[in-house]
């Protein structure tokens, strides 16, 4: 009987001591949680409106891929912005064909979907892929069945101003066609502006435990042939997130940026130490290094004709970006949150562009 008491004592000391085991682990998690490191947002220039949000769900406490989604998809379902989602520019068939690519740091996982049609938000798409298959990239007709098989719903995304675009497109493009195009001064000049359009919106952020997220979604350039995918879903190209380094995304010439795995790039110059817009300019001038070997990427003057720009935060809660090319100041610039506020910045570049006159 003694011994029954003895270990009825022991086993209610073993508890004690375990019951405070846990509470003091518990306090020291609650001390750790209080100690929140840098919070940090940074987008493309046409994410001030993601950087907003993506933030204001980081100080709730969501996971940072749920901030950065949740951002870019006010831009997604914007008929007003033509670079992604719904109102994006079509393809020359005049189809709207989406891409999108998620990476998460803390998992190290990621998915994409590309070439995805009929799905206002392909960045929840790909963020499905990421976490109920075992895949990393769905395109065409797959990712459309997918998205379907969870409940998203076909829509058509073609508003009226962006057919209007693409038809004006189809009457100019030949003159021994049977289109007719109406005949204005402006037109040409506000054609060209479209068809080098290629927008994109990146999203980036770092939450209070230091952990990392991105995406990056598009509709692609404006009048490509259809089924043409570009660095947006390429996780290594248009997105890459390593949680003990940094995360990068970028905006611009997918191809080139595909065939130099730009923002894998961007992440591995900071891992030697360089800051992030150090890291993006390296990056730059690798692609540019590599373009010269192309003659048709290169203008008169032997510089790459197309733009590319990346963006950037590390594990500290720096950011950073850099572009190939100058711009309008209204468009060359770059979104960040950095915790106290919301702007917008202009974004260094490489080259500057010669005004037109």
């Amino acid at each position: 009987m003694r011994d029954k008491l003895s270990r009825r004592d022991f086993l209610k000391t073993g508890i004690g001591i375990g019951a405070a085991s846990v509470l003091t682990a518990g306090k020291n998690l609650a001390v750790q949680q209080k100690k929140e490191g840098k919070m940090c947002v940074v987008a493309s220039g046409n994410g001030l409106r993601a950087t907003e949000k993506a933030m204001e769900l980081l100080r709730q406490g969501k996971d940072p891929l749920d901030a950065v989604i949740a951002g870019v998809n006010i831009v997604e379902s914007d008929p007003e912005d033509r670079s992604v989602g719904y109102g994006g520019l079509p393809n020359e068939e005049g189809v709207v064909e989406l891409d999108s690519s998620v990476m998460h740091g803390p998992t190290h996982n990621g998915g994409a979907v590309a070439s995805l049609r009929n799905i206002k938000n392909p960045s929840k798409v790909a963020k499905l892929v990421m976490e109920r298959t075992d895949h990393a990239l769905l395109v065409g007709k797959g990712a459309l069945r997918f998205a379907k098989a969870h409940g998203f719903k076909e829509e058509n995304l073609l508003t009226d101003e962006a057919r209007e675009r693409w038809l004006e497109r189809k009457e100019t493009l030949s003159d021994r066609d049977y289109w007719f195009a109406p005949k204005t001064e402006e037109l040409e000049k506000e054609l060209e502006s479209y068809l080098s359009s290629h927008g994109t919106i990146n999203c980036c952020a770092i939450d209070a435990l230091g952990n990392l997220a991105g995406v990056t979604t598009t509709s692609g350039f404006f009048f490509k042939i259809p089924g043409r995918v570009g660095d947006s879903p390429i996780i290594g190209a248009g997105l890459y997130v390593d949680n003990e380094i940094g995360a990068a995304g970028s905006t611009g010439r997918g191809e080139a940026n595909i065939l130099n795995c730009g923002s894998f790039q961007v992440v591995n110059f900071m891992s030697k130490g360089l800051s992030p817009e150090e890291a993006c300019f390296k990056t730059l001038e690798r692609i540019e290094e590599k373009s010269r070997l192309l003659p048709h990427l290169l203008n008169e003057k032997g510089l790459p004709r197309f733009g590319l720009s990346f963006y950037a935060v590390n594990k500290k809660g720096e950011y950073g970006a850099a572009s190939m090319w100058s711009g309008r100041e209204e468009v060359r610039k770059f979104a960040v949150h950095d915790g106290k506020e919301n702007k917008l910045k202009p974004i260094p570049y490489l080259y500057e562009r010669e005004k037109q006159i």
